[in-house]
């Protein structure tokens, strides 16, 4: 009598496809190449990513590598509700060079890191086509990255994303905030919405507290968008129009330090780059918080205080320059396209902001 045989159990049966992830891998090194530039070295099946540097490093004398890492927190949910998945990858880039650009570092190359439970092509490609396209604003290359199948670990059709980028800066102009003193003036570069900070409030506020549906327009609320296409809108990248100012004013640190405005707001990310003796004051009349940040405080009932403790509030990046210089600031930007507006100024105090 033949024995019976079974068939052992594969690693697809745990619901890990080797195959689909092949495949998608190959299929995604085409969109990264379109990030590539000469110093880039192809290394298509490699353990990791290539990039040379003696040919850019000519121009530094003492060149400082910075780094730095970020996700998008629970704006994943925004994306994963509208099943919209081709701009969270911008604000995974913004996440990471925003914060290298405020040491006055140039964005060299970036990581990325796309968990999910289980490989789906299509959405994928759109997660890593945000990619490219953030990575193309901030002019860095996508060189590398991991996309690992984790069932069990996340929920069915959800995914997370990580971000680590590298950039160089020369060792005499990484700017630390160090100069600052009173008198120095603030100037606020426009946000572009909520960006990637304060999602965790944002769903309470709307989807568990109002009750309101991806899909309603706030037309009652003076806007003409859906919640969903409101709250998606990407994280506004910043480099290229500071690094332009940086690069025209070689010999002078025009500008004295820079604050990305994350988690925290305004309040909490300013002080950190203040010396001793110093402190901001803003005037919240200075500039136009953008409406889909009183609907949450409207909505949500939501003290002031709290919102510029959690909230960008229309300002997504910081600059402190001095006086003489804030004129030629606000040029370049306006040349750049991006809108500054002069916010507050250097006071003496122990390293914080008051909101006026």
């Amino acid at each position: 009598m033949k024995k019976k045989t079974t068939k052992g159990l594969s690693y697809r049966d745990a619901g890990v496809d080797i195959d689909t992830k092949g495949q998608f891998t190959t299929d995604i090194y085409s969109k990264m190449r379109t990030t590539f530039g000469p110093r880039v070295i192809e290394n298509p099946d490699g353990f990791g990513g290539l990039f040379a540097l003696n040919s850019h490093l000519k121009k530094y004398r003492q060149p400082v590598l910075v780094s730095s890492t970020d996700g998008v927190g629970t704006k994943l949910k925004i994306a994963f509700m509208m099943g919209k998945h081709d701009t969270i990858g911008i604000d995974l880039v913004a996440m990471c060079v925003n914060d290298i650009i405020v040491l006055g570092a140039e964005p060299l190359f970036l990581l990325d890191y796309l968990a999910s439970s289980r490989i789906v092509p299509k959405v994928l490609h759109e997660v890593l086509d945000g990619i490219v396209v953030g990575c193309r604003q901030a002019g860095c290359a996508l060189i590398g990255g991991e996309t690992p199948e984790m069932p069990g670990f996340y929920h069915k059709g959800e995914y997370d994303i990580a971000g680590f980028v590298v950039g160089v800066v020369e060792k005499n102009r990484i700017i630390n905030g160090n100069t600052i003193k009173p008198s120095d003036v603030v100037i606020g570069l426009s946000s572009s919405g909520v960006h990637s900070n304060g999602f965790s409030l944002v769903r309470k506020v709307f989807f568990d507290k109002a009750k309101i549906k991806i899909t309603q327009k706030l037309t009652k609320y003076g806007l003409d968008t859906t919640l969903g296409e409101e709250l998606i809108k990407p994280t506004k990248i910043y480099v290229k129009p500071i690094l332009k100012i940086l690069n025209k004013y070689k010999t002078k640190m025009i500008v004295k330090g820079m604050a990305h405005i994350t988690g925290g707001g305004l309040v909490e990310n300013i002080p950190r780059i203040l010396p001793k003796g110093c402190a901001i004051k803003l005037g919240k009349n200075r500039w136009d918080v953008p409406e889909i940040f009183k609907i949450i405080q409207k909505v949500g009932n939501i003290d002031e205080e709290e919102m510029f403790h959690v909230f960008n509030m229309g300002i997504g990046m910081a600059l402190i320059v001095s006086k003489s210089d804030v004129n030629p600031v606000l040029n370049e930007l306006k040349k750049s396209g991006e809108s500054g507006t002069i916010i507050g100024e250097v006071v003496k105090g122990d390293r914080i902001v008051r909101i006026e």
